[in-house]
């Protein structure tokens, strides 16, 4: 059923994708305050995101939604949609400067609504524009100047503005400011597009993403850290959800990054250190998934959740629940390996990490440079591990392990998407498994 998932490895039917376009351009101008691990090329960002969507159209037989391209062509077929679109854009704008300049300005707006693409609408809502005018003296000399205000940078990250539960669409809350206004377009998207509800919209203070939130048919897990906080895990324990059992599991901090100095940004969201391949395998980074705590919460029903008295770690916590766990080493874990997509039980699209680590350890050779207190021990440990793997012949997804546990992989070469903090599991939102 759409927006309705019960675990990870339910074969998927339908996913949502974003076309990373211009607003990837504004994200590129500034990448640390984008959110972005490094500077990438957005045109190869944009052709290796094309190849996704036909991997998993050819390959996979997965019906693939564009959001913006979906958007665009609801709205232009109804009449309700595409003045629902108009009046976003209307209330995205920001006008300062010369008060006559503004009048005009929005009146203008109105009038030219008729002749403008739907794609136009939309454009707005992408780059968030502000606009000023400074009028000087003489025809038509008039200063303008526009200002991006947050682009929606991330928004080709569409694991996060929300997640599917078994029991409906969860609307997450975001912590950053660069990706706070993404919601905004997903709900309209699911609400007004797609004629679906929301079970839940996380309400301030919470905040949540859906790279936390992972489900496991009678569990589910769901990550607290810098991305997620206790108000928005206090909103979700009230659901009514047909899970047995929810694991709140705490990020864990980078034993091998100052203490001090800590940088929650390499394991970010719970998909990044640890995913399910299967119905019985899992991949974790062992350094992180060992050092995570774990808060066990029954479901008692009717929207009601018991935390149980004992906690108990990552690793510990899944190896009860009769998961066979893949070890993948830091340098991996950096590289995105865990950020696979699972298209049924035991069959997965997974980085080709031997053709991302040497981006990763140029980036992170910098970030050592720049500050070796904090980094230093991590760039050791980064190497060190690209030796062994060199070695050992065995970057994931190519590991003995995953022949073992009889899991298929389909490798993908994506450096340029992967710089922006993400691979396949982050950039797609499941939207229906089954």
């Amino acid at each position: 059923m759409l927006g309705k998932i019960r675990a990870e490895w339910d074969p998927l039917k339908k996913l949502v994708i974003h076309r990373p376009g211009m607003e990837m351009f504004f994200g590129l101008l500034e990448p640390y305050s984008s959110l972005y691990e490094r500077a990438f090329s957005r045109s190869g960002a944009r052709r290796e995101h094309e190849m996704l969507e036909i991997i998993f159209k050819k390959e996979f037989g997965v019906e693939v939604i564009r959001l913006k391209q979906k958007i665009i062509e609801e709205a232009n077929k109804r009449t309700a949609i595409k003045k629902a679109l108009v009046d976003m854009a209307r209330e995205t704008l920001d006008y300062s400067g010369d008060d006559k300049s503004i009048v005009r300005a929005k009146e203008e707006f109105e009038r030219n609504v008729k002749y403008l693409d739907t794609a136009h609408f939309f454009n707005i809502l992408l780059i968030n524009p502000a606009i000023n005018f400074v009028v000087e003296k003489g025809s038509r000399n008039v200063q303008l100047n526009i200002t991006k205000r947050q682009p929606l940078a991330n928004l080709y990250f569409m694991r996060d503005q929300q997640f599917m539960t078994d029991s409906g669409i969860v609307l997450s809350r975001m912590a950053k400011p660069s990706r706070q206004n993404e919601c905004k377009v997903t709900k309209f998207f699911w609400e007004e597009v797609m004629g679906l509800s929301l079970l839940m919209e996380t309400q301030d203070p919470g905040t949540i993403e859906g790279g936390e939130f992972i489900p496991f048919g009678k569990f589910a897990l769901v990550g607290i850290g810098d991305r997620t906080n206790r108000a928005a895990i206090d909103q979700l324990l009230e659901l009514e959800l047909e899970i047995e059992e929810l694991g709140v599991v705490h990020q864990p901090m980078h034993p091998l990054v100052s203490s001090d100095k800590p940088d929650p940004m390499i394991n970010m969201h719970l998909d990044t250190y640890f995913n399910v391949a299967s119905s019985s395998v899992v991949v974790g980074c062992g350094e992180l998934i060992k050092n995570a705590k774990v808060e066990i919460y029954h479901n008692e029903g009717m929207g009601k959740f018991t935390k149980d008295p004992k906690d108990i770690d990552l690793y510990s916590y899944i190896k009860a629940k009769g998961f066979e766990v893949i070890d993948i080493t830091t340098l991996e874990q950096m590289a995105y390996a865990s950020n696979f997509l699972c298209m049924k039980d035991g069959n997965i699209v997974a980085v080709e990490v031997e053709r991302n680590v040497k981006k990763v350890l140029t980036n992170l050779k910098v970030m050592a440079r720049e500050d070796t207190n904090r980094y230093g021990k991590l760039l050791d440990q980064a190497l060190a591990d690209y030796e062994f793997l060199k070695n050992e012949g065995q970057f994931f997804p190519h590991k003995k392990e995953i022949y073992q546990y009889g899991i298929e992989t389909y490798p993908i070469n994506i450096p340029n998407l992967t710089g922006g903090y993400g691979a396949a599991h982050c950039m797609t939102c499941a939207l229906e498994r089954g």
